[in-house]
C-alpha cells in the first residue's frame, strides 16, 4: 500500500479475530521501525512494554475493579467490571508505550510528541501487515498499579498509551471533516 491509502485507511480497531494473535516478531519489527520517527535532539524518549498474558491479565482484573468502584449501586458495578473484564481478556496482543520524562516543560513536550509520532508510525507499519491496533489512555493507566505491572518507572516515565493488536473482526468506516473545516489561511 502506499502512504497515502495506508494513513487513509488505517483505523482504530475495537473488535479483533478472538485467538489470532499475530507473530511477535511482526510486531518488534513494527516498534524496530517505528522509532525512526521525528525527535528532538534524539533524545530517543520512547519505552516499549511488550505485555504477555500474566500482565494482561493483571490489566484486566485491575480495570474490572476500577469499574466496579465508579459504581454506586454495587449490582450496577458488577455487571459493567464483568462486561469489561470478558471484552478485555479477548483481546490479543498487548503493548505500552511510556515517554521519558523531562527536567523541563518544553522537553517534555517534545519528548511527547516524539512518541506520539512513534506511536502513528507503529500504527502504520502493524496496519500494513494486517494487523489493526486500539490506542487507549482510559483510567487504568494512569493508576500507580498499571505502572507496577508493566513494570515502568512513573517518576521516570508517563504512559503514552496502551495499545491493543490483533487481527480486525470488523473495520470501521472512515469519519473525516474536509480541510476546509479546520483550515485558517492568513495573508
Amino acid at each position: 500500500m502506499n502512504i497515502t491509502d495506508l494513513i487513509r485507511n488505517r483505523r482504530t480497531i475495537h473488535q479483533f479475530q478472538p485467538g489470532n494473535l499475530p507473530d511477535e516478531a511482526v510486531v518488534r519489527t513494527a516498534m524496530a521501525q517505528s522509532v525512526w520517527a521525528p525527535n528532538h535532539h534524539l533524545t530517543q524518549p520512547w519505552r516499549f512494554y511488550l505485555l504477555g498474558a500474566q500482565s494482561k491479565e493483571r490489566i484486566c482484573l485491575l480495570n474490572a475493579r476500577l469499574v466496579h468502584e465508579k459504581f454506586a449501586d454495587e449490582k450496577q458495578g458488577e455487571r459493567a467490571a464483568q462486561i469489561k473484564l470478558r471484552r478485555w481478556r479477548e483481546v490479543p496482543g498487548w503493548l505500552a508505550l511510556t515517554c521519558l520524562k523531562a527536567d523541563d516543560a518544553l522537553t517534555m513536550q517534545e519528548n511527547y510528541a516524539a512518541c506520539c509520532c512513534a506511536a502513528q508510525n507503529l500504527m502504520l507499519l502493524l496496519w500494513d501487515q494486517g494487523i489493526g491496533v486500539k490506542w487507549t489512555t482510559g483510567t487504568v493507566t494512569r493508576t500507580r498499579e498499571f505502572h507496577d505491572i508493566i513494570s515502568a518507572d512513573p517518576d521516570r516515565e508517563q504512559l503514552v498509551g496502551l495499545f491493543w493488536y490483533g487481527f480486525p473482526a470488523t473495520v470501521p468506516a472512515a469519519q473525516r471533516a474536509p480541510l476546509e473545516q479546520m483550515l485558517t489561511c492568513r495573508p
